[in-house]
C-alpha cells in the first residue's frame, strides 16, 4: 500500500474487454490505483516485478504462461513477499484452483462476481486475508468431500497445537478471526495470533493455503460425505 494508503492493483488477463471493464471500476475508486495491465502471464509477471503491487489480479488461462505458473513465480519471489495474488476464473473448480492455492493464490473470483464483491476481495486480499467466491466455496469443500484426505501433501500436523489445531479448522469453515474469537471466548488479537502461528508452523501463505491444508490432512470433515459439501464441516482433533 502506498505512503497515501492507495492500493495499487496489476491486472493481468488476456481479454482486452475484460482488462478495461475492471480498469474502469477500479478506477472509479478513490483508494485504488491501478499500476498497469498486462495481456499474458510472463508480461504480467514483468509487470509485477516492476511495480511491486499490492494486489495482482490474474486470469488463471493465458497465453506465453498460465495464471497458475505467473501465480507461483510470484509467490516464490522473496521480494514480491507483499504482493496477493487474486485469481479470475470464468469455470469455477477444477484441479487448476487446487493448484493456484497451494502455488499461494490469495483467493478466486468467478469472473460474473459482482462488482462490489470483487472490490471487497480487492481490499481483504490486500490485508494479507484469503477470499473465495461463495460459489467456489461450495464447490471447494465438495471436491474435498469426494475425495479422502491425503495427509502425505499436507505435513505439519504434529506441529500444531490444539488450540492452532482449533483456529485452523475453524477457518477452513470460512470464519473471520473475529468469529474465531466469539466461538473460542479470547480476544480478536489472540485468534489472529493463533492463526498467524498455525499458517508459520505449515508454510502457509495466507488463509487460503491454510484452508487447503486443514481439508488435504483430514483436520477438517464435512459431517456427511453424500451431502455434496452442504453441510457445516466437522473438525476432527488429531493427537493431544
Amino acid at each position: 500500500m502506498s505512503a497515501r494508503g492507495t492500493l495499487r492493483v496489476a491486472i493481468i488477463d488476456d481479454q482486452a474487454l475484460m482488462r478495461a471493464g475492471f480498469r474502469a471500476l477500479l478506477d472509479a475508486e478513490e483508494d485504488i490505483e491501478v499500476v498497469g495491465e498486462a495481456a499474458d502471464g510472463r508480461a504480467g509477471l514483468d509487470l509485477v516485478r516492476e511495480q511491486t503491487p499490492d494486489v495482482a489480479l490474474l486470469d488463471i488461462t493465458m497465453p506465453v504462461m498460465t495464471g497458475i505458473e505467473a501465480t507461483r513465480a510470484i509467490t516464490a519471489d522473496p521480494l514480491l513477499a507483499s504482493v496477493r495474488v487474486v485469481i479470475l476464473t470464468n469455470y469455477g473448480v477444477d484441479a487448476h484452483v487446487f493448484e493456484a492455492l497451494r502455488a499461494g493464490a490469495a483467493g478466486f473470483l468467478l469472473k460474473d462476481t459482482e462488482p462490489a464483491e470483487l472490490l471487497r476481495a480487492i481490499r481483504v486480499a490486500a490485508e494479507g486475508d484469503a477470499l473465495l467466491s461463495p460459489a467456489i466455496t461450495r464447490r471447494l469443500i465438495g471436491e474435498f468431500v469426494a475425495r479422502p484426505p491425503d495427509r502425505s501433501t499436507a505435513p505439519g500436523l504434529e506441529s500444531l497445537t490444539r488450540r492452532e489445531r482449533e483456529v485452523t479448522a475453524l477457518a477452513a469453515r470460512g470464519l473471520s478471526n473475529d468469529e474465531i474469537a466469539v466461538h473460542m471466548v479470547v480476544s480478536p488479537f489472540t485468534a489472529k495470533t493463533h492463526v498467524s502461528r498455525a499458517m508459520i508452523k505449515l508454510g502457509a501463505r495466507d488463509r487460503a493455503q491454510l484452508v487447503v491444508f486443514a481439508y488435504e490432512s483430514g483436520l477438517v470433515e464435512p459431517r456427511s460425505r453424500t451431502d455434496g459439501g452442504r453441510a457445516p464441516a466437522q473438525w476432527r482433533a488429531h493427537g493431544p
